[in-house]
């Protein structure tokens, strides 16, 4: 068990990571990972005490982590905010708290056929494939039916059809998985379908790989983006500034150069982002970057997570905090998602702040 112990804001010295090597290829960064707890404690020099523990959540939800990502993470320190994010504990098999659930946004219901779910009226998502780049411990879709929902060409044909037969959709979420996880050629093709619905008025990509390996952005992918007809929202997902080091920002500034929108969504983690520094330091970052930090994510309650929540009174009173420390626009939405309802959630502020 690691110990509960306030998360830290992290500096690191990018060139600590510099190497001779040639640089890896996006593909190869993601063929190039960490999947046992042994070589993950090895590779960061952690405790062999943890790993007994790390092996069984593992054998439950796998663990993937690519050395690109760990790289960031300090060796030794078991409260690194990027290392919590991903590596198994015990925690994660105990019985969790009432309201936790396999399913906690309701989306085997909203499926309404393979690959799509369509739980906003104006907004249908679709699940692009299966695999993501790194295996987040908090992770709402860790039991998610992947196997009902892989797409070939076939099957997305049949899901734009979908598409087309409700009128009141202007707007297609590219979801997964992760999408960019997905080649080019593939990612192009279900592009040219997609712009091929008049009604499709935008299209908005959920993925962790501009963060976790930066290198999926590439020029082509980009300029892609940038050519389409549809207004395209790119949402990252970085919970701590220590993520965004300076290959990140440089793929974001391209991305943001050819007019690409760049909003950030977050999971508030205990142990990981839940003191006012760290979300201080994240929103400041995220702006740096030409990022809006738009939405702070209360924990879903997906079975196997209950570790990382946080009591609503003290995420109010962080929101509270951030407001006085951050001018609003650098105030991300502190928000919740219900299973029964058609938008997220806004989380009402605090009564009395303290």
């Amino acid at each position: 068990m690691i110990p509960q112990q306030p998360a830290r804001v992290h500096t690191i010295d990018v060139t600590e990571c510099a190497s001779d090597a040639p640089e890896l290829t996006w593909q190869q960064q993601l063929a190039d990972i960490i999947r046992t707890p042994e070589d993950l404690l090895a590779y960061l020099q952690l405790p062999s005490s943890l790993l007994n523990d790390a092996q069984r959540a593992a054998d439950a939800f796998a663990l993937r982590i690519p050395k690109a990502f760990a790289n960031r993470m300090i060796k030794g320190d078991v409260n690194d905010p990027l290392l919590r994010q991903v590596l198994p504990l015990g925690e994660e098999l105990a019985p969790p708290p009432a309201g936790y659930s396999l399913d906690p946004l309701g989306e085997v219901n909203a499926n309404a056929q393979p690959g799509v779910v369509h739980k906003y009226r104006s907004r249908v998502l679709l699940i692009v494939n299966s695999a993501c780049a790194v295996h987040c411990r908090y992770c709402f879709r860790r039991h998610f039916p992947y196997g009902d929902n892989q797409l070939g060409l076939q099957q997305w044909q049949e899901s734009l059809a979908y598409v087309k037969q409700q009128p009141q959709v202007n707007e297609i979420i590219l979801s997964g998985g992760d999408p960019l996880s997905s080649n080019d050629t593939r990612l192009f093709k279900l592009l040219d379908m997609i712009e091929a619905l008049p009604q499709i008025t935008r299209v908005r990509i959920h993925s962790r790989l501009p963060v976790v390996i930066p290198a999926r952005l590439t020029d082509a992918l980009i300029a892609r983006l940038a050519q389409s007809r549809l207004k395209v929202v790119l949402v990252i997902h970085a919970n701590h500034q220590q993520e965004l080091d300076t290959e990140v920002a440089l793929v974001l500034n391209k991305a943001r150069q050819a007019g690409l929108h760049l909003p950030n969504q977050a999971v508030l983690l205990k142990g990981v982002n839940d003191t006012l520094s760290d979300q201080v330091a994240l929103s400041e970052r995220l702006f740096e970057l030409g990022v809006l930090p738009y939405y702070l994510h209360l924990l879903d309650p997906v079975v196997g997570a209950h570790h990382f929540d946080i009591p609503l009174q003290q995420a109010q009173q962080l929101h509270h905090d951030m407001q006085l420390a951050l001018p609003g626009f650098l105030v991300p939405k502190l928000v919740r998602e219900l299973a029964e309802h058609g938008s997220k959630t806004p989380i009402a502020p605090l009564v009395a702040p303290n």
